[in-house]
């Protein structure tokens, strides 16, 4: 339909037959169409449908659990507005869209609300935002429009991984009347418990539940914690029904809204009326969709499918490390409460949505003068860890913005965080594979400000003095995974190539201080000889420290190790060993032939 067109028709309608306007009835009308609105929903749900149909998708059974606990890893990308569509398209090829109970079914994502809990030190803000070990989120979260009617009481604990642990979420369902009781410590556990006993849950789930909902409710008292902040988002699900093995999740419309500044009345009033205005200062917009990638791989399937981790390197997805929506609603929303804030308020794609909800304090300044500018690493990024992280940003920071230019993970950045490097510079885009009838590999995938460099033999000889070695060759979101040990195996190794090198110069002096004086030309030049290897090799091992641990400390993508150093200074070690074993064999050769005479 002409829609201009058929509105001047209307318009025209009006003009002449004032007895019987019909322009506004009809607009409004067609401004509710989704053609107009630019909602596709229903095409995406019907297209869900069509390709779960053609895989024969089989429902898993429902797990029906008064507690239920998830562990799985949890990746989380950004994504802009404009790749939406050609994301859902990707994963709805092979997994069907999720459709909650509450959902009508008309429309392929859900509103989606959370209430987080804090203290007035933010005490659970900075324990997720430090990363602490046991750090807690707690969350109050429902499902549709309108007032909630059941609500899911959450619990997320961070765990370290590389002590073998995983973080887990838990979570319990109580009615909307019964959250003041929760948040008050007033919730009637024991009678709860009974009645689940009674309604036929096993001994064993109601003592978990048990356990689980008086942490909870002790903890809120304890802590004295408040609702604070809150999202809200429409998300879309996809995920085979109650089979969690794999489970894409793409939140849009994301906003973040403060839940300080009124009467909660003892608990009764646990979030914002919806019908008082919100000023400017308590919501922020996020400019990007949030897609997030749930797996849980056990046993056999240790490995994420194909498709994923085409998904994954397809351009279209930027990986930000650990992104979290309460970390940054708290950041900016609450800017003269928090010690520290995430290294992403950095970026130059959220900069103009924390400014204009008033957050302007906790982001750099644009105004700094060159002599400022100098006297920081990153002068586009503020003090403390987002200097240090300052080359994880998607969009880099204002002093190096890449909001036109940036390109998401791709098979090319994901093989270079591997170690494969030089094979990137030889990109070809024709080679790029096509998914789901989309190349998401393109030209763009370059770096534009990239400049050629010619590759020398002090960079061939030892890598971390290489352009090759460079972080503009691989996507800024891909992330090393850094455990704890890998700090102590650098400084570990650095130790082993520096007791070489004592060893060798120890071997060397003594052979100069007990070589006999009457015969002392050839110990002296073979003690000269390993003086400059046992020296090199200290200054190897020196240089490679520092290296690596720079690397370490920031995430680089890349190689961590040198494969041509080692050679080269062993190497010069068996050329001395051999040229002093050939002479003191020659010079026994001659002695026994004079003996002879």
């Amino acid at each position: 339909i002409n829609f201009m067109g058929f509105h001047k028709i209307l318009k025209k309608h009006d003009k002449y037959c004032l007895a019987a306007p019909c322009r506004i009835f009809y607009v409004n009308r067609m401004h509710a169409q989704a053609w107009v609105r630019g909602d596709y929903s229903d095409v995406v749900v019907r297209l869900s449908a069509i390709y779960s149909a053609l895989r024969n998708d089989q429902v898993a059974e429902e797990n029906n659990d008064a507690s239920q606990a998830f562990m799985r890893s949890t990746t989380k990308y950004w994504i802009k507005t404009e790749d939406v569509s050609k994301v859902k398209y990707a994963v709805l090829r092979h997994l069907p869209v999720f459709l909650q109970k509450t959902s009508t079914g008309e429309s392929d994502s859900q509103l989606t609300n959370s209430v987080y809990l804090d203290n007035d030190q933010l005490e659970l803000y900075h324990g997720r935002l430090d990363k602490s070990p046991g750090a807690l989120a707690l969350r109050l979260r429902w499902y549709g429009a309108g007032n909630p009617s059941i609500v899911f009481v959450e619990r997320k604990t961070h765990r370290d991984k590389w002590i073998g642990e995983v973080s887990v979420k838990e979570r319990f369902i109580i009615k909307e009347k019964e959250v003041q009781q929760v948040l008050t410590n007033t919730y009637p556990i024991e009678t709860k418990k009974n009645r689940m006993i009674a309604e036929g849950s096993t001994q064993d789930e109601a003592d978990d539940w048990e356990c689980l909902t008086r942490e909870i409710t002790q903890a809120i008292t304890s802590k004295q914690l408040v609702p604070t902040m809150r999202t809200q988002y429409m998300r879309t699900a996809f995920q085979i029904p109650f089979d969690a093995t794999v489970r894409v999740s793409l939140d849009t419309n994301l906003c973040m809204i403060s839940e300080r500044g009124y009467d909660v009345k003892n608990m009764s009033v646990w979030h914002r009326d919806p019908n008082r205005t919100i000023a400017h200062n308590e919501i922020t917009r996020f400019p990007h969709a949030v897609l997030e990638v749930k797996l849980e791989l056990k046993g056999e399937n240790a490995a994420a499918p194909k498709w994923v981790t085409d998904l994954q390197n397809s351009g279209l997805l930027y990986e930000v490390h650990k992104f979290s929506k309460f970390i940054h609603g708290c950041a900016v929303m609450l800017p003269e409460d928090v010690r520290a804030v995430p290294y992403w308020v950095d970026d130059a794609s959220c900069r103009q949505s924390i400014i204009a909800s008033g957050g302007g304090r906790i982001l750099v300044r644009s105004d700094m003068t060159d002599k400022e500018k100098k006297a920081v690493k990153h002068p586009g990024s503020g003090p403390g860890a987002n200097q240090v992280y300052d080359h994880l940003l998607p969009f880099g920071d204002i002093e190096t913005s890449k909001i036109n230019t940036a390109t998401g993970r791709t098979s090319q950045s994901k093989a270079a965080s591997q170690g494969v490097i030089d094979n990137s510079r030889n990109y070809d885009p024709s080679s790029a594979k096509k998914y789901g009838g989309v190349n998401f590999y393109s030209e763009g995938d370059a770096d534009d400000n990239f400049e050629e460099e010619q590759e020398t033999c002090l960079g061939w000889l030892f890598p971390f003095c290489s352009p090759y070695n460079n972080m503009s060759i691989v996507t800024p979101t891909s992330v090393q995974k850094i455990e704890p040990k890998v700090f102590f195996a650098n400084e570990r190794t650095f130790l082993h190539w520096l007791h070489a090198g004592i060893t060798l110069y120890t071997i060397s002096s003594g052979i100069l201080v007990f070589s006999a004086e009457n015969d002392a030309g050839w110990a002296q030049f073979y003690a000269m000889s390993l003086l400059p290897i046992s020296l090199g090799f200290c200054m190897y091992a020196l240089h490679v420290f520092l290296w690596r641990a720079d690397r370490i400390k920031t995430r680089i993508p890349g190689r961590w190790d040198d494969s041509r150093g080692p050679y080269l200074l062993g190497g010069l070690l068996v050329i001395v060993l051999c040229v002093n074993f050939a002479a003191k064999l020659t010079q026994i050769w001659n002695y026994e032939g004079n003996m002879e005479l």
